[in-house]
């Protein structure tokens, strides 16, 4: 039957033609944005898990940071600490040379105090220099109150997510095994200003050992020899504390690989979820452009087909 109010093949040639447009707007949203979960309507289950991971992401990158501050920081304290073990020409090794020098009977020792005043003044500028973002493990503040350096730093060096469950994972240094110097301490623990020594040998620290006044007496060579002893167990510390930071140092070398390489599976298992397959979405277009004009081209004809009811009032 022929209705000029009921157009059949044009409504079954609209749906198809509206449905084909459809399809090809998705596939213009694929290509554009190279996702095919860009919204959660795309796909709920996937937006929510590609969703999660990206903020796992951006906290893996925040750790990321924080690992490469932390590198910094024990890198300027092991820099400084091998300064202080230093060599034949300075830092403790040149001070233990010189107390030994200054063994020798008859020799000048006032001049060779003044080595060793210029000795203790560079380790203490060393240590006092071995600041970075505010931080200073090699002279530390004891006193009470806010100025107070902590007695122990916290290095964050992971973070993982189980469930609902966030786990920040972090290296722990504690400031004692470094501290050459104790700043505005009413007790020197610093292991180049604490005091040692007996009634015998004399009570003094690296830092404020002094031999221009000793001679070659028994007692004054025994004071010698406890000098000499104190600055070698002194190197062995330091050199301990500078083992310490090398083996945080491989640590946080190898965090920092580790979640950069994590960093990337994620973003991996990210693309597998809603990244487009550019080869499939470009052949589709091409399909759906060709269905989109045969399909304009089906309406006009299911149009132009209820002209064919005016030949019969002709």
């Amino acid at each position: 039957m022929s209705s000029l109010l009921t157009n059949s093949t044009a409504m079954t040639a609209l749906q198809t033609l509206r449905s084909v447009s459809s399809q090809l707007s998705t596939t213009q949203t694929r290509i554009s944005t190279g996702q095919r979960v860009s919204t959660a309507s795309d796909n709920a289950a996937y937006w929510s898990i590609a969703t999660s991971m990206r903020s796992d992401n951006a906290a893996l990158s925040a750790v990321s940071d924080s690992l490469g501050l932390s590198a910094a920081t024990v890198d300027t304290e092991y820099t400084a600490l091998n300064t202080v073990i230093g060599d034949k020409d300075s830092g403790l090794t040149k001070l233990q040379a010189l107390l030994v020098e200054a063994k020798t009977a008859g020799i000048d020792r006032t001049k060779i105090q003044a080595d060793v005043s210029q000795i203790q003044a560079q380790l203490q500028s060393t240590a006092d220099s071995a600041t970075i973002n505010g931080i200073n493990w090699l002279s530390i503040d004891t006193s009470t109150g806010s100025t107070a350096t902590p007695t122990s730093f916290s290095l964050v060096s992971s973070y993982s997510r189980v469930g609902s469950t966030p786990t920040i994972g972090s290296i722990t240094v504690t400031t004692a095994t470094f501290a050459l110097y104790t700043v505005n301490g009413a007790t020197k623990t610093g292991i180049l200003d604490t005091v040692t020594g007996n009634s015998t040998t004399g009570f003094a620290s690296v830092a404020t050992l002094a031999i221009g006044s000793l001679t070659d007496s028994a007692t004054d060579q025994a004071t010698l020899d406890g000098y000499i002893a104190q600055v070698t167990a002194a190197i062995g510390t330091v050199a301990s504390a500078a083992a310490n930071l090398g083996a945080v140092k491989n640590r946080i070398s190898t965090n920092t690989e580790f979640v950069k390489n994590l960093m990337d599976s994620v973003d991996r298992g990210i693309g597998q979820l809603v990244d487009a397959d550019m080869n499939q979405e470009s052949t589709r277009l091409a399909a759906l452009q060709v269905q989109q004009q045969l399909g304009v081209q089906a309406l006009s004809i299911a149009n132009n087909s209820s002209q064919s009811i005016l030949s019969l009032f002709r």
